[in-house]
C-alpha cells in the first residue's frame, strides 16, 4: 500500500502535491497532475493499493473540516481511478467522503477511528469497499500525551474485536475486513515495539492485517535518525511484520520495501 498524502502538514511528506497561498491550511490546494504522478510511480514501483489522505493525522494535528478533506481527496480518487489499474484506499473518518469515495470507485476506507464517528459504520456498510479498522488512543491531537494502557496487546486487540464484531452486526462481511494495531496513534516506543514483536496474535482475528511504521517516530526513536533518514529501518520493521503475519504493508518508499520482500519470499520458498 502506496501513501499518497494531499494535506499540508502530514509529518514527511506534507505539502508535496500541493500548493500553498496562506499559512492556514485551508490555503493549500492540491495538485491533481502530481498526485496522479506519484500514484503512478508507486504502482510501477509494485503498490497494489494506493492510500489516499486529506487530513494529516500526525501527533498534534488538528481537525480538517469534513468539505475541505473531500474537496482535496475526491478529484484525487477520480483521477487515478480513470488512468490506474490500481485498487484506491480513502484514509478518512469521514462519512459523506467515505459515500462519495465508494461512487467514485475507491476500492477501501482505512479510518484511524475504526468507524466510531456518527455515520460512517453506515457508510461503510451501505458501500462495498474494503474496510480496515485501526486502534488509536485519543484523537491525533492529544494521543501522545501519556499513552497508557493494562496491557497493549491485549488492550488492543480487543477494540479491534469488538470494532469487527460491530461492522458484522452493521450487515459488512468479514471478507471485507482488514485490522491495524495503529503504531504510533496512542503508543509509546515501548509499546508500539511490544505490538510489533506480537504482530502474529492479530492475525487470530481471522482477517488480514495491515501494518503502517514507515518513517515513524518508532524509528527514529531506535535509530537516532530524522524522518528523511528513516528508510533502513523502515524497511527493517517492514520485513519483520511480513514475517509475522503482516497482509499488508502501508509505506511511502514502495520500489525498496517491495523489493524488501521479493527478497524474503524467496527465502521462504527457496527449495
Amino acid at each position: 500500500m502506496g501513501i499518497l498524502n494531499v494535506t499540508p502538514d502530514s509529518f514527511s511528506d506534507g505539502g508535496a502535491l500541493g500548493t500553498s497561498v496562506s499559512s492556514d491550511s485551508a490555503g493549500f490546494f492540491v495538485s491533481v497532475d502530481k498526485a496522479l504522478c506519484l500514484a503512478e510511480q508507486m504502482v510501477l514501483e509494485g503498490a497494489k493499493i494506493i492510500d489516499v489522505g486529506g487530513e494529516s493525522t500526525r501527533p498534534g494535528a488538528p481537525l480538517v473540516a469534513e468539505q475541505e478533506e473531500i474537496d482535496r481527496v475526491l478529484p484525487v480518487v477520480e483521477a487515478i481511478r480513470e488512468r490506474l489499474d490500481v485498487i484506491v484506499s480513502v484514509d478518512t473518518s469521514s462519512p459523506a467522503l467515505i459515500s462519495e469515495a465508494s461512487a467514485a470507485g475507491a476500492g477501501m476506507v482505512n479510518d484511524i477511528r475504526a468507524l466510531q464517528r456518527p455515520g460512517a459504520l453506515q457508510a461503510a456498510a451501505n458501500s462495498k469497499m474494503g474496510v480496515c479498522l485501526m486502534h488509536m488512543q485519543g484523537e491525533p491531537g492529544n494521543m501522545q500525551i501519556d499513552p497508557h494502557y493494562e496491557d497493549v496487546v491485549q488492550d488492543v486487540y480487543d477494540f479491534l474485536l469488538s470494532r469487527m464484531q460491530h461492522c458484522l452486526s452493521a450487515g459488512i462481511d468479514r471478507s471485507r475486513l482488514c485490522v491495524d494495531p495503529g503504531f504510533g496513534f496512542g503508543k509509546t516506543t515501548a509499546h508500539n515495539y511490544r505490538l510489533l514483536k506480537e504482530l502474529v496474535r492479530f492475525g487470530s482475528l481471522g482477517v488480514p492485517v495491515l501494518t503502517g511504521v514507515s518513517r515513524k517516530f518508532m524509528i527514529g526513536a531506535i535509530t537516532g535518525r530524522c524522518v528523511a533518514e528513516r528508510l533502513p529501518g523502515s524497511i527493517a520493521a517492514a520485513v519483520f511484520a511480513a514475517l509475522n503475519g503482516a497482509g499488508i504493508i502501508r509505506v511511502h518508499d514502495v520500489a525498496a520495501t517491495c523489493d524488501a520482500l521479493k527478497v524474503l519470499r524467496a527465502a521462504q520458498q527457496a527449495d
